[in-house]
């Protein structure tokens, strides 16, 4: 171990420990969950510091010597970052605002760049950690910075795999046009829909999420960087936010832009909200549709059994031959944590107080994660289950062929009186429409023949949507 100082006093830090008195302090205070930052939001601090490094020195307050130390420590980090990893010590549960973490990446930064110029870890010179790597800075504008550069990296994974999901519903829409089958309402037979018009839905759902993501993901881009402590930018040179973030962009080759009001940026993270909040919905979407395709999939024998899943693992540990949903199932659960941690970045945003929502260290956990875990499966989930749904036609068929519910057809031949009477007959007696309207001589066969097809009997909003 090796003594170090801080405002308080003393510290023991490990020998070869990139990181410092503060970040050590952390590590004790803050033995929470065994869980640390998200590595893009890692990343997305070390850009940050490294184009703060940038503007100082353009703006002429950090000697360039020490600028080009500190950015040659962000590289460092940037290019090996599995190596430095594990110096980033922190758990996601610590002090409010994110104090901690911003000081470890600052510790480890500058002892980076201490060694690179011939220092000793834990000296603290040349480059010092607050006053030089978190030049212009403070907790309070970096932090919310980062967890946004970090939430656009992550929707930039996320985004191509809901397009899949939503091109492989479009073609199982295409494949199963002509499955024409029982509709339900309340749980009950209704009237008839193809199965390929079920997908072509969930696509469209899938779609409209997607959208949503994008709008909110808009607001996203302005960041407070320059606001320093409180939003005045006290200690930050002119034109400071203008420059760091133009050396950001530079760096990530994305389009942020300084928020208008940095007092703003440090007292709400609506933003940031919004797109947990869009991320809820999405998994709300998400829960209907996979609770709809582990219905639709039940059984074998006593359930709908309307369509097949592909079969990924033996589903039971004592009967033989069982297969269970289970990419449904872990989807599910998926979504289950996105809507609670939705939840608790709700709660999170509330609790701002003034000039500073301290909570923001849970909202960048909960919405790194729940971005990471949907971007992870979401692939798996499309490529295992969704393009491997094949449909059982002949149970579709005769589910909707006996459902009494296919008497609403007849209401504009026959009348709605006599179309139910027909239907009460075929519940009552468990025959089929079509059998019941022969035997009265109700409607001529032609007629049948053109009335039970999928395209008279639910393809009408299709057509009048140009075979949408």
């Amino acid at each position: 171990m090796r003594v170090e100082r801080d405002t308080l006093g003393e510290v023991q830090v490990p020998d070869e420990a990139l990181w410092g008195a503060q970040t050590q302090r952390a590590v004790e205070n803050y033995p929470v969950s065994g869980l640390r930052e998200h590595p893009v939001f890692i990343r997305a601090f070390v850009y940050l510091k490294k184009a703060a490094a940038l503007a100082n020195r353009e703006l002429g307050t950090l000697d360039p010597k020490l600028s080009e130390a500190i950015v040659q420590a962000a590289d460092t980090v940037l290019d090996n970052f599995e190596q430095y990893r594990a110096q980033f010590p922190v758990d996601v549960f610590q002090a409010g605002a994110g104090t901690s973490f911003n000081m470890s990446v600052n510790e480890v930064l500058a002892n980076l760049a201490n060694v690179a110029m011939g220092g000793k870890l834990g000296d603290n010179k040349p480059v010092h950690p607050n006053d030089h790597v978190n030049m212009s800075q403070s907790t309070n504008d970096v932090f919310p910075t980062a967890l946004r550069v970090s939430t656009i990296m992550l929707l930039s994974q996320l985004m191509p795999e809901l397009t899949r999901l939503g091109v492989a519903f479009d073609e199982k829409g295409d494949e199963f046009a002509s499955v024409i089958k029982s509709g339900r309402t309340h749980l009950q037979d209704a009237v008839p829909v193809t199965l390929g018009q079920e997908m072509k839905a969930y696509a469209a759902a899938i779609k409209r999420c997607e959208r949503h993501l994008l709008d909110a993901s808009h607001d996203v881009y302005e960041l407070a960087i320059g606001g320093t402590a409180a939003g005045t930018g006290m200690n930050a040179p002119v034109g400071y936010r203008h420059v760091v973030v133009r050396h950001l962009n530079e760096l990530t080759n994305l389009t942020f832009r300084p928020q208008r009001d940095l007092r703003e940026g440090m007292q709400s993270q609506l933003p940031v909200v919004a797109v947990s909040a869009t991320m809820r919905n999405l998994a709300l979407e998400l829960t209907r549709i996979t609770n709809d395709l582990r219905l639709l999939a039940s059984g074998p024998q006593t359930g709908l059994a309307e369509i097949l899943l592909p079969a990924v693992q033996p589903g039971s540990s004592i009967m033989p031959g069982k297969v269970n949903p289970s990419m449904l199932e872990a989807m599910n659960q998926i979504l289950f944590h996105i809507i609670g941690a939705a939840t608790a970045i709700d709660y999170a945003s509330q609790a701002g107080q003034l000039e500073l929502n301290v909570m923001m260290p849970l909202m960048a956990f909960e919405l790194t994660f729940s971005i990471e875990i949907l971007k992870n499966y979401l692939p798996v989930f499309t490529e295992k289950c969704i393009r491997g749904i094949q449909a059982d036609r002949e149970r579709c068929e005769a589910y909707y062929i006996s459902s009494p519910s296919l008497a609403t057809a007849l209401n504009p031949i026959i009348g709605y009186a006599a179309a139910a009477e027909i239907a009460k007959e075929s519940a009552k007696s468990g025959r089929p429409i079509p059998e019941l309207i022969r035997e009265r001589n109700l409607i001529p066969e032609e007629k049948i023949a053109e009335i039970f097809t999928p395209e008279f009997l639910a393809g009408q909003a299709d057509r009048e949507n140009g075979g949408a």
